[in-house]
């Protein structure tokens, strides 16, 4: 029998620092807002590592409490006066799990929960929902996986700046002037960045002490399995019995493995809902979307009041068109994918490749290719004008004819390289791009994959087949619009330069300049599949 649900906005009342233990004997603390006059409604569990005041209070707290439901926002451990010391990812399964034993002994518990929260927030509700029980009824994520390392070792390489724009602004946080360092992390980040130094003095320069995280995502670089065994929860997305709903954008940083979350749930004959706006992580857009998307989906999950949900599972928004679209899945029905092949004179095109010889370009890590636009952690990420960076030496921009009708692509997109390279160690950075009639040129989506002796193997004559995974569109190209390709060896400081000698992340200094040739022909025909959307 559906709960006759309330819309009269409640009061609240907030009880500050509860004490919840954990396993080990360090306690965490908690806030907890309650609708007055609501009777053990329903428990919406809120887990952050960046307190439990300010706007996160107003945002989860108050927001909805005022709607009926008793939050509990609950500050990790090692900060804002939980105990312990903060290890990212570590402790979550287990501090999780503790606070939900914690929340069942609680008189005022009424045996009905939800979690909600993005980024952080959000990977701490998949540290615990497949082994939470029956009483978690409705999960809603936003920006955020089940795991974090395929973020921060993204193709094989290290996402420099994101992995060291968050660690300074967690450092920064809990200080005595925490809110003001924290503001400035994303600057002092780019200037470590940009310094030139090795990537393991990096965490000095931008906060001024080391910073144990960000030593041990250098150190584990190369061997990150046993690291991350206890920190990925992607082989267990499917036995999540949870109603799940996820927000993310197409220019966030977590987006390929949000996908790959919603389509295990799917393979394992769930039922999640999946939004994906033009956004980008720290877009103060999605994160009010995302708040009333989760308003939506708890009324709906732990009140019975299905009114405020779609009928489509599925709601994109198609940049380039600039609307929105409701599917009944991810791929979108009627999605086909199309090789568009390199072709002699920097073409792209459907059509099978003509041959000729190689395409080459030198990188050299002592002035790396540069990026524009594209996901990163913090600041806008939307597309910016690549026109600059297409006018450089050693990126490598094939163009496709203007299009004749309005094209639209939704879905994913990989490339399938075959390259040959001076040094068994580098990277390629491959690039979409919208192409308008005036010239300019927009970034869409891209990807990297890194390479290292054997990975993968090279023919006889040293060539390597290189597929590469780019971010996934929902994109229209316009009548009169081009499709274009980069083909580079960087993108930094978004991704830490590849030296080129295979010396460790960390400490390596030695830098060489890499030759990279780039086949195109019947034999090796190197090509970017594109999700093309029947009309």
């Amino acid at each position: 029998m559906a709960i006759t649900w309330s819309r009269v906005a409640h009061r609240v009342a907030v009880q500050r620092d509860l004490p919840v233990p954990m396993a080990d004997g360090v306690t965490l603390l908690a806030d907890r807002y309650v609708p007055v006059g609501a009777v053990r409604p329903p428990t919406l569990l809120v887990r952050s590592p960046y307190g439990r005041r300010g706007m996160f209070g107003l945002a989860y707290g108050r927001t909805f409490a005022r709607h009926g439901f008793q939050v509990v926002l609950q500050s990790c451990r090692g900060g804002f006066g939980s105990g312990g010391l903060l290890d990212p990812l570590g402790d979550e399964h287990d501090d999780g799990l503790a606070t939900l034993a914690w929340l069942r002994a609680q008189p005022w518990y009424g045996g009905s929960l939800a979690m909600h929260g993005p980024s952080y927030l959000g990977y701490t509700q998949w540290a615990i929902a497949p082994f939470a029980g029956p009483d978690l009824k409705a999960m809603a994520t936003s920006v955020t996986a089940s795991q974090f390392r395929d973020a921060a070792y993204v193709g094989g390489a290290f996402a420099l700046e994101s992995s060291l724009m968050w660690i300074t602004l967690t450092a920064s946080m809990d200080g005595r002037f925490g809110g003001a360092e924290a503001f400035l992390a994303p600057r002092r980040t780019r200037r470590a960045a940009l310094s030139g130094r090795p990537v393991g003095e990096m965490d000095v320069l931008s906060m001024g002490r080391g910073l144990p995280f960000f030593q041990d995502l250098l150190a584990h670089h190369a061997a990150p399995e046993a690291y991350w065994a206890r920190r990925d929860f992607s082989a267990s997305v499917g036995e999540v019995e949870a109603a799940v709903t996820m927000v993310g954008g197409w220019y966030d940083v977590f987006l390929p493995w949000q996908v790959k979350d919603y389509t295990a749930m799917r393979a394992a004959g769930r039922r999640p809902h999946l939004t994906i706006g033009p956004w980008y992580h720290a877009d103060i857009r999605h994160g009010r979307a995302a708040n009333a998307d989760a308003l939506a989906w708890f009324r709906a999950h732990l009140l019975g009041d299905f009114s405020g949900l779609r009928e489509q599972p599925v709601r994109l928004y198609v940049t380039g068109a600039d609307e929105w679209r409701d599917y009944p899945d991810w791929p979108v029905p009627g999605m086909r994918q199309q090789r568009w092949h390199l072709q002699p004179g920097f073409a792209l095109s459907p059509r099978n490749p003509g041959g000729g010889e190689p395409d080459r370009y030198r990188y050299d890590p002592a002035h790396p290719t540069p990026v524009l636009g594209g996901p990163v952690l913090l600041g806008n990420s939307e597309p910016r004008d690549n026109r600059r960076l297409e006018a450089r030496r050693d990126v490598l921009v094939y163009t496709g004819p203007e299009l004749r009708e309005d094209t639209e692509m939704i879905g994913p997109v990989s490339a399938d390289l075959y390259v040959r390279t001076s040094s068994a160690h580098a990277d390629v950075v491959v690039r979409v791009c919208d192409v308008h009639p005036d010239g300019t040129s927009y970034n869409v989506c891209e990807g990297v994959r890194r390479l290292t002796p054997g990975s993968p193997q090279a023919d006889p004559d040293g060539v390597r087949r290189v597929q590469v995974e780019l971010w996934p569109i929902g994109h229209r190209f316009r009548r009169g619009h081009r499709v274009r390709l980069h083909v580079a060896g960087g993108a930094y400081p978004r991704i830490a330069r590849n030296l080129g000698t295979g010396e460790p992340l960390s400490t390596g200094s030695t830098m060489v300049a890499v030759e990279h040739e780039v086949f195109h022909d019947p034999a090796r025909p190197s090509a970017v599949t594109l999700p093309l959307l029947n009309a």
